[in-house]
C-alpha cells in the first residue's frame, strides 16, 4: 500500500470535520492526491485500516522523545541483573502488560461506533467501559445515549469502586468477541465519491473549490459526480425564498410535476410557497393528472435540478448554505 493511500485510508478513520481540518494543513498538490485516491477506493478491509492506524501510532511514538525510561531501558537493567534468558521472559510479560489496556480495543471504532455498539448493554457495563475512554471520547457517547440511561451511567461512574481484574477481563473478552464477529460477516465500506463529497461538505468554500477545479482537469466526470452528491434534491431545503425563486424561473412546471412526486412533504410546501396560488394549482393539478411515475424518471428530474441549482451558484446567481463554517448575514 503506497503512502496516498494509506493517507487516504487514515483520513475516512477520522470523523469528517478533523479530516478536513487536516487537509486544510496539506499542501494544495497533497490534497488533490489523497481525494483523487479517495474517490477511486471501493472496500477497505479491517486489517487494512488497522495496519495504517497501527503505523501512524507507531511513527507518532517514534517522534516522542524519550530521555529516560522506556522498555530498553528496562531491557537493559534486567539483563545486568538477571542476564540475557532471565531478562526475556520478564520484559515479554512487562510488554503485555503495557498493551492490555482495558477496552483499549473500542477506542479504535470511533465514538459514534462505540455508541451504537454498546447503547444496549447494561448502564454498569456502559459505565465501567467510559471509564476508561478518553475524557473527550466517553462525553461524546455518554451525548448519545437517552436521557435517562445518561443519568443512570453518570450515577454509576459517579460511585464506581475498584473492580476485579477478572471481571474487567471476562467483560472485554465478551465485547471483543461480539465486535470481531461484527467485523468478521463484512468489509468495511470506505472511500468511494460519497465519502470524498462528505469532506469536502465540511471544508471551507474556496478549499472545495479549488480541489474540484483540479480533480476537474484530471477527471471531468469524476468531478461531475462528486459535485452531484455535495448537493442532493433534498438539500433544496438548504435554499433561501430568492434562492428557490430564482430556480423556479429556471425550471419549468412540467420539470417540477415530476420532481416532486419523490419528494418529503417539507420540499413540496417549500416550492409551493414560493409559487403564485395560481401557480401552485396549477402545479398540483399537473402532479395529479401524471400519476404514478418510476422511480428512475423521479430521480433523473431531481438530478437535472440539482444541475441547475449548482449552475445558478457558479454564476453567482444563488447562494447554497453549508460546505464551511462561515455563515451569511444580513
Amino acid at each position: 500500500m503506497d503512502g496516498v493511500r494509506k493517507a487516504a485510508v487514515f483520513l475516512l478513520s477520522l470523523e469528517k470535520p478533523v479530516a478536513a481540518e487536516v487537509l486544510s494543513q496539506l499542501p494544495r498538490d497533497q490534497v488533490e492526491r489523497v481525494m483523487l485516491e479517495i474517490a477511486k477506493m471501493d472496500d477497505v478491509s479491517r486489517d487494512q485500516l488497522e495496519g495504517v492506524l497501527d503505523e501512524f501510532r507507531d511513527t507518532m511514538l517514534e517522534q516522542v522523545p524519550m530521555e529516560r525510561g522506556g522498555l530498553d531501558l528496562a531491557n537493559e537493567l534486567l539483563e545486568q541483573s538477571l542476564g540475557k534468558e532471565g531478562a526475556g521472559a520478564i520484559l515479554e510479560n512487562v510488554r503485555q502488560s503495557i498493551n492490555s489496556v482495558p477496552f483499549s480495543f473500542l477506542q479504535k471504532a470511533g465514538a459514534e461506533n462505540l455508541l451504537t455498539f454498546i447503547s444496549e448493554e447494561h448502564p454498569q457495563t456502559i459505565a465501567l467501559i467510559l471509564s476508561h475512554m478518553p475524557a473527550a471520547m466517553s462525553a461524546e457517547v455518554l451525548a448519545g445515549l437517552p436521557s435517562n440511561k445518561q443519568l443512570e451511567v453518570v450515577r454509576r461512574v459517579a460511585t464506581m469502586e475498584q473492580t476485579s481484574p477478572e471481571v474487567v477481563s471476562d467483560i472485554e473478552k465478551t465485547l471483543r468477541t461480539r465486535m470481531m464477529s461484527l467485523f468478521n460477516q463484512n468489509t468495511e465500506k470506505a472511500g468511494g465519491v460519497a465519502a470524498v463529497a462528505q469532506i469536502l461538505n465540511v471544508t471551507d468554500r474556496m478549499t472545495n473549490k479549488g480541489i474540484l477545479e483540479s480533480l476537474d482537469q484530471e477527471d471531468h466526470d469524476l468531478a461531475d459526480e462528486i459535485r452531484r452528491l455535495m448537493f442532493v434534491f433534498d438539500d433544496l431545503l438548504k435554499l433561501d425564498d430568492k434562492a428557490i425563486q430564482s430556480l423556479l424561473k429556471e425550471v419549468d412546471n412540467s420539470q417540477w410535476s415530476v420532481a416532486l412526486k419523490g419528494a418529503s412533504e417539507e420540499i413540496k410546501v417549500r416550492i409551493m410557497s414560493n409559487l403564485s396560488q395560481r401557480a401552485a394549482e396549477m402545479l398540483k393539478e399537473e402532479m395529479e393528472y401524471l400519476g404514478p411515475v418510476r422511480l428512475s424518471d423521479v430521480e433523473a428530474m431531481q438530478s437535472q435540478i440539482v444541475d441547475t441549482v449548482r449552475r445558478l451558484e457558479e454564476t453567482g446567481q444563488i447562494v447554497v448554505a453549508g460546505g464551511g463554517s462561515e455563515q451569511l448575514v444580513t
